[in-house]
């Protein structure tokens, strides 16, 4: 019994002596004089105090037997703590039972520390339910001060009076004593066993660590025995029930994991349908329009072939990538899937003998898994892989240039090749001096930086195809079919992709090397540690991110204009300048946003920046004057458009057709091919005339002289015929016939209409051959 029961029982005492004729000595009343100043004087509790005490004191017992019954937070906390024993069983199970593989014994790592973290939590909740319960128990042993009821309690006449409502009081407190004391036993269950779970759980972790750490690379420590210290007695129903008890593990480890990780995805489902979707209707929008055939010029070799596989391979890739710690089944099953799917796009496209060596390679690394997941480490294992080692370094010396010569990034190719023979090589080394463990996992990363490799430049190839059909799409919507240089155009583009790619196999191949932790723990560890100059505090990481976003920010501005369908040989006539003007703000708000999010990463304190503005102010003031001039007539040029990109212009004693508009300068394109550079601050310092500010038409005149017998009208029918006919005149607006001379048989015109500002050269001279030709049918002599 508790400390807090006994006090109870001391409360319980009080509230049962009005039922027991045995118990306090009855106190005598001592009688009073009544007076007239009894009103005032007289502090003797009424029978209406006495009702107060004791209906205080009942819903002091209600209300503590309300708090004291479970609420559904706590039973919430018990099917929390139901599923850390189901996991925590699950785990323990299979660790006696699976094969010890990195893979594994990375998962377990990981969920144990959850585990670990879970229980930490429960543990901490079930404390805090226990001290509410202490609480409670307290608001009850207080109701000894109410010197009310204290004093109804001693008067054995009162507790008479008021038998009814002590029998209820009673009634409630026995209630709330035995919910209490049950309550309270069932935490102290709780809390016994998540002790225990605790226990467990470090238990494990030695284990699954120690069997990491015979995974190190050290040929001197010896796992096994050597390879022909070996004898393998197992009888072949054993091996058999081996395999089926591996596998029913294996696949209760992998449906654990899939439920643990299907909101992610579920999400990465969502997003791939969305992709699907988009490059649907742009294939479909391009198939509507008779120009799907144009594709295969754009050298697709996957979306021309249909769009799920692609899809497939997309998010199988991002899968393998963001499950860095799953169950070896889970993983396997996922780079098996995603060599199928490979498989099916490389089927009609590689040679015969390529097609072979791919199909060989993918029938090594299935082998390699299954002996790795479900054949308990023996001799028969052992020769087993020494076996697929021999053969994937014969494969890495004669049949791989097979395969490289069907890729599109070949360079990493010839890095992951040398990889694969040299990691096989190793581990026939370690098999045969018994570092099993070891051995298994450095023949699995061999594979798998291979396959990745294959996967991962298909990956590149189906992003670039995607790019490509974007801006062809937008370009088609806008009424531009004109093709463009696609090969430079994924030259430029790929550089980033690339990078992004070999980061996703390193840390592949490092986490299945198991050094991708600790490898990101140290490099954590650098970039985090604080460094001091002066006043101010950095951190590597820091400045590093502060770059990163930065290079971001430019990549990101100067690829936004392909999502526009806008490429650097733009036809001039088909310009858009408002979609010219929202690319502009559009780069100019991510670069600003880029900038900003850098500096807030920076971690840079306001202060420290006000004086870093500071200095910046005073480098403004010494020579940085014409710097901020061009960068903020650049913004103004942007918001207020004089002058667009695409206006054909006469600035000073320049002029040509707007190229491009920076930030700092405008570039023209001047008629005889040269690029003219303009800073903004002297394009807003001088006189600009724009002659496509409104519209891209040009009113142009011609001269010339009709000899022969005519009149005025007929001169002009021929001339308004023949401009009706030219299709460069803009006819919807009326040409303009003046007449300079006019005499017998000879008449001086001066001939005005509108054409394109781009076509002004081609237009007029197609106006004269025509009028030419019009004024010689009619026995005129033309000349101009």
């Amino acid at each position: 019994m508790t400390m807090i029961r006994k006090h109870l029982y001391f409360i319980t005492l009080f509230l049962s002596l009005f039922l027991v004729q045995q118990g306090f000595a009855q106190t005598k009343a001592v009688p009073k004089k009544e007076s007239s100043g009894r009103l005032f004087n007289d502090t003797t509790a009424t029978d209406s105090d006495y009702l107060m005490a004791i209906e205080k004191a009942g819903e002091v017992l209600e209300s503590a037997y309300n708090d004291t019954d479970f609420e559904g937070s706590t039973f919430h906390l018990f099917g929390e703590m139901k599923r850390t024993e189901s996991k925590l069983e699950l785990i323990l199970s299979s660790l006696k039972g699976a094969n010890p593989n990195v893979r594994n014994q990375q998962m377990y790592r990981l969920v144990l520390q959850e585990i670990q973290q879970e229980l930490d939590e429960q543990n901490k909740a079930i404390n805090e339910r226990n001290g509410h319960l202490e609480e409670i128990k307290k608001r009850v042993i207080d109701l000894r001060k109410d010197k009310t009821l204290i004093t109804l309690l001693r008067d054995t006449i009162r507790r008479k009076q008021f038998k009814k409502e002590f029998a209820d009081l009673k009634k409630r407190y026995i209630a709330t004593d035995s919910l209490m004391t049950k309550n309270q036993s069932v935490l102290n269950n709780k809390k016994r066993l998540t002790v225990q779970r605790k226990i467990s759980v470090s238990n494990a972790l030695v284990t699954v660590e120690g069997k990491l750490e015979k995974s190190g690379i050290s040929i001197f420590n010896k796992e096994y025995p050597s390879l022909w210290q070996t004898s393998d007695s197992a009888v072949k129903k054993k091996i058999a029930h081996n395999i089926k008890a591996k596998i029913i593990i294996e696949e209760n480890v992998a449906a654990y994991y899939l439920g643990y990780k299907a909101g992610g995805l579920i999400t990465l489902c969502f997003f791939m349908g969305i992709l699907f979707w988009y490059i649907s209707r742009n294939i479909k929008y391009l198939k509507e329009n008779g120009h799907s055939k144009n594709l295969s010029q754009f050298n697709f070799k996957y979306l021309n072939r249909g769009v799920l596989i692609p899809i497939v391979v997309i998010a199988l890739n991002i899968a393998v990538v963001t499950n860095l710690y799953a169950p070896a089944l889970f993983l396997e099953l996922l780079q098996l899937a995603l060599l199928g799917a490979l498989t099916v796009l490389f089927k009609n496209q590689w040679s015969g003998v390529a097609m072979r060596n791919w199909l060989m390679l993918l029938a090594l690394f299935f082998a390699l898994c299954f002996l790795d997941l479900f054949i308990t480490i023996g001799l028969l294992q052992r020769c087993a892989f020494i076996a697929i080692n021999v053969l994937g370094i014969r494969y890495g010396l004669v049949q791989i240039k097979t395969l490289e010569e069907q890729l599109y990034i070949k360079r990493f190719f010839k890095w992951a090749s040398i990889l694969f023979i040299g990691l096989n090589g190793l581990s026939i080394l370690y098999n045969l001096f018994g570092r099993v463990s070891l051995s298994n996992m450095l023949s699995l990363t061999a594979f798998i930086s291979l396959t990745q490799i294959v996967a991962l430049s298909v990956l590149l190839k189906i992003f670039l195809e995607i790019i490509l059909l974007q801006i062809y799409t937008t370009r088609v919507k806008r009424g531009i079919e004109k093709m463009f240089d696609y090969e430079s155009l994924s030259d430029t583009l790929k550089k980033p992709f690339i990078i992004v790619i070999s980061y996703m196999w390193l840390i592949v191949i490092a986490s299945n090397l198991n050094i991708w932790e600790s490898l990101r723990a140290a490099i954590q560890k650098l970039l985090s540690h604080p460094n001091t100059i002066g006043s101010i505090t950095f951190t590597l990481g820091n400045i590093v991110l502060f770059f990163i976003i930065i290079w971001m920010a430019h990549l990101l501005q100067n690829y936004v204009a392909y999502f526009f369908g806008e490429i650097d040989d733009e036809n001039e006539e088909n310009i858009n300048k408002r979609q010219h003007s929202k690319l502009l703000i559009t780069r100019l708000v991510v670069l600003i946003a880029g900038y900003l999010l850098a500096v807030a990463a920076s971690g840079m304190p306001l202060d420290k920046l006000s004086i870093l503005l500071g200095a910046l102010g005073v480098g403004v003031g010494l020579g940085l004057q014409n710097v901020v001039n061009n960068f903020v007539s650049g913004i103004i040029l942007i918001f207020d458009k004089p002058i667009q990109i695409g206006d054909v212009v006469e600035i000073s004693s320049e002029s040509g057709r707007v190229k491009s508009m920076g930030l700092r300068t405008t570039k023209i394109n001047a008629p005889n091919g040269a690029e003219i550079i303009i800073p903004n601050g002297n394009l807003l310092s001088q006189n600009i005339t724009n002659w496509t500010y409104t519209d891209n038409f040009k009113l142009v005149e011609i001269t010339f002289e009709i000899n022969g017998e005519t009149i005025p009208e007929e001169i002009n029918a021929i001339v308004n015929e023949t401009l009706l006919k030219l299709p460069l005149v803009n006819n919807s607006k009326t040409s303009q016939i003046y007449y300079s001379a006019i005499s017998d048989g000879k008449y001086k015109l001066l001939i005005k209409f509108w054409c394109s500002i781009y076509r002004t050269e081609e237009t007029i001279s197609s106006a004269r051959q025509e009028l030419y030709s019009s004024f010689k049918e009619k026995g005129l002599t033309f000349s101009s």
